[in-house]
């Protein structure tokens, strides 16, 4: 049998290398591919990336179609795209048998979101005398107030902190940093967890930098902090499914519904393409016709 495990790794060396591309990523796209690398073996089927066709791609697509979701065939189609791509990149093919296999049209997923009302609940439900609870408050604070993703937090460092400044520096997806400001009333909060909190923790190598620990003194995990919101939204019978990602998502939309343009959030989420930044638009479009009433040039106009 071929073995596709050797090109596969060429790609996502080629994804961290030179793309510049998260683990996480990484690991979908992995994913992807162990997939069809399976379903080779199991049906013995002997095809490498160099001799497979389009039709027996298409064959292996609507095989596997039925157990996946619209939005993980498109994530499918379009990982087999950029392998391939990569081969024919490589010289390793002339062309790529995913050429005319198209993408699914699949509805854009709106993310869900908090009112500022829902998130002062989250954070006021915080029991501040047990033990974590400044640290939480101060999670929730951050995640709500500079728009974090959960692997930003957790992987925040104490000389990230320019608070003198009114910045932290974040470092996102394909480890790219960038300057996110943060208010007056979250440095507070911040500064309390760290001057009476964290200051009494125990070092434990090599986290002494890092911003959020554990009881162990250790870096917490992105599954801790959604164990934490997620308790916090039972304890206040929140009936709406969230994550830390939704405290991103509010921050973002509240900003836009409060006037920021689209190129400041995109800078501050770190999106590197303004599409990105544009699903909060459809929101919530409320906001817009006063934008239209108050700004257009013809709004006087009979």
């Amino acid at each position: 049998m071929v073995n596709w495990k050797p090109y596969i790794k060429q790609f996502l060396t080629f994804l961290k290398l030179e793309r510049g591309l998260s683990d996480n990523t990484i690991k979908s796209y992995a994913l992807d591919l162990k997939r069809i690398d399976t379903y080779l073996i199991n049906n013995e089927l002997d095809f490498s990336p160099k001799t497979i066709t389009e039709e027996q791609l298409r064959d292996y697509l609507y095989t596997t179609a039925e157990s996946l979701q619209a939005r993980s065939r498109a994530r499918l189609i379009s990982t087999l795209k950029g392998f391939f791509n990569y081969l024919v990149l490589e010289d390793i093919l002339v062309t790529s048998p995913m050429e005319l296999i198209e993408l699914p049209k699949i509805g854009r997923k709106l993310p869900d979101t908090l009112s500022t009302k829902e998130i002062d609940r989250l954070i006021d439900a915080i029991d501040l005398h047990k033990e974590g609870g400044e640290r939480n408050r101060a999670m929730l604070e951050m995640l709500y107030s500079c728009g974090l993703r959960v692997s930003e937090l957790v992987g925040l460092q104490i000389s990230d902190l320019f608070f003198d400044e009114g910045f932290i520096r974040v470092t996102g997806k394909g480890n790219k940093q960038r300057f996110v400001p943060i208010d007056k009333r979250t440095i507070g909060i911040v500064n309390l967890y760290i001057n009476y909190v964290r200051v009494h923790q125990p070092e434990v190598k090599p986290f002494q930098d890092t911003l959020f620990l554990n009881r162990r003194g250790k870096q917490l995990t992105r599954a801790m902090v959604f164990t934490v919101i997620k308790n916090l939204a039972s304890d206040i019978n929140l009936e709406k499914n969230i994550s830390p990602h939704t405290f991103r998502h509010s921050f973002a939309s509240h900003l836009l519904q409060n006037g920021a343009d689209l190129r400041s959030i995109q800078t501050m989420l770190g999106h590197e393409s303004i599409t990105t930044t544009e699903i909060y638009m459809h929101v919530d479009r409320s906001f817009l016709k006063e934008v239209i009433d108050k700004y257009h040039p013809h709004k006087n106009k009979a």
